[in-house]
């Protein structure tokens, strides 16, 4: 039997990609106060990213959000149990979310007798995206748990990504914003250029404007020598993720390069203009 692959809602995964490559997502929450009381919707489920950030627009309060309850992670593994006898669940870092003790929780509940393994990617969005693609790629091929694990652990070593910025607020807003704090507070107006190293947001580095910064993730993904996989990950502006997608080009064919969306939850945490690229650097 297959290995089944299960990751949550803030891989950014597009659904195509999920369909084509037997992922099972599992969403977040997402939390808008209004005067009547709370509204919660399942990331990329009740709400999507373009309904998202029109709200986000008009919305007097920043939403919160929470992690999918352990009696959902269950409900989604007996499911897949009777397709299969192996599960791997790969998540957010649990230092940004407590997404996967959810999932942890939710093996000592769920009602199958599957192998089930849980994987804390000490990662999130693009990076996230690409591990959960290498591990799905790898089970399509016929690979055991263990050996899609290893993969895992493989693509969790070498996988990187840069993500630019307009603004911090929400970062900081949401508690989320880590060694990043240090490009908080400068009057310039500058693009924070950031990443998650060992699962925290850390800051890398600034550049003056958003064309620069467009060239700065181009020249990141240009820097390594041999790509295995890539990703182009936006928010609201697909424009700009069709200008690196360009620069790119002469290296990285259309057909190459996985395309990511911003979802609801994360975009809570980082604002509706953040572009990012990610690399799983060949072996």
């Amino acid at each position: 039997m297959t290995v089944k692959i299960v990751t949550d809602s803030t891989s950014d995964l597009m659904s195509e990609t999920a369909s084509e490559l037997g992922i099972t997502i599992v969403p977040l929450n997402v939390h808008f106060g209004t005067e009547i009381g709370t509204e919660t919707y399942r990331d990329g489920v009740d709400l999507k990213a373009e309904d998202f950030y029109r709200r986000l627009e008009q919305s007097k309060t920043l939403p919160t959000t929470s992690a999918p309850a352990p009696g959902t992670f269950a409900e989604v593994y007996d499911k897949l149990a009777k397709e299969t006898d192996e599960i791997l669940v790969i998540t957010i870092s649990s230092k940004l979310s407590a997404t996967y003790k959810a999932a942890v929780d939710g093996k000592e509940v769920m009602k199958s007798n599957a192998r089930l393994e849980v994987i804390d990617s000490l990662s999130a969005m693009v990076g996230l995206g690409l591990i959960v693609i290498s591990a799905a790629k790898a089970a399509k091929a016929g690979a055991s748990l263990d050996e899609v694990i290893d993969v895992v652990r493989s693509s969790m070593g070498r996988v990187d990504f840069r993500l630019a910025f307009d603004t911090l607020e929400y970062l900081r807003k949401g508690g989320r914003i880590g060694t990043a704090q240090a490009f908080l507070g400068s009057a310039l107006k500058v693009n924070p250029i950031l990443t998650i190293k060992n699962g925290l947001t850390e800051g890398v580095t600034r550049v003056r404007s958003r064309a620069k910064a467009v060239d700065y993730l181009g020249d990141f993904v240009m820097g390594f020598p041999d790509v295995e996989e890539l990703a182009i990950e936006d928010a609201t502006t697909p424009a700009e993720s069709e200008v690196l997608a360009e620069r790119l080009g002469s290296r990285f064919p259309r057909e190459r390069i996985y395309w990511m969306k911003v979802g609801p939850v994360i975009g809570t945490h980082v604002g509706p203009h953040v572009l990012g690229v990610g690399v799983l650097p060949a072996k």
